[in-house]
């Protein structure tokens, strides 16, 4: 089940996230982020009334999504990034595909044109899920992180 995130799910949240840190190129950056900052996070994203919702199933907190503004100028005002985490045991089991649908379907019904999603090359899962709900490649930035 899909649903707004609360801030007992701030353990999964960051567990999810930190695996992300540590095992993937999802997040560029090196250290780990704690259950304090990811609160301060949470509490900006409802400042500023971004979404942030989890998938939960039987309990456990299976992946979460957000979305946030592109990029400050005016011009980009219906144009949204957003991120999608999946705990390690509930990949490959549609969790990021439910979880992509309702992040599109919430973007539209509040008037926004774009969404970009900005994946690393070599997360050619993450690619695939994009290209299956009508995503298109825009660019490679190369050579950018490390």
């Amino acid at each position: 089940m899909i649903r707004e995130s609360k801030t007992q799910d701030l353990k999964a949240i960051t567990e999810i996230y930190n695996d992300a840190i540590l095992n993937t190129t999802a997040v560029y950056t090196y250290l780990e982020t704690t259950v304090e900052e990811r609160t301060q996070w949470m509490m900006e994203k409802q400042n500023e009334g971004w979404p942030l919702w989890v998938y939960e199933i039987e309990g456990n907190i299976a992946g979460f999504a957000t979305y946030g503004a592109f990029r400050d100028w005016p011009a980009y005002q219906y144009t949204i990034e957003h991120s999608i985490y999946v705990s390690t045991q509930y990949r490959r089991k549609g969790v990021a595909s439910k979880l992509l649908m309702h992040l599109i379907e919430d973007a539209k019904k509040k008037g926004y044109q774009t969404i970009v999603a900005g994946i690393d090359a070599s997360n050619k899962r993450s690619i695939l899920l994009h290209e299956r709900h009508g995503f298109v490649a825009a660019g490679v930035l190369r050579q950018l992180g490390y």
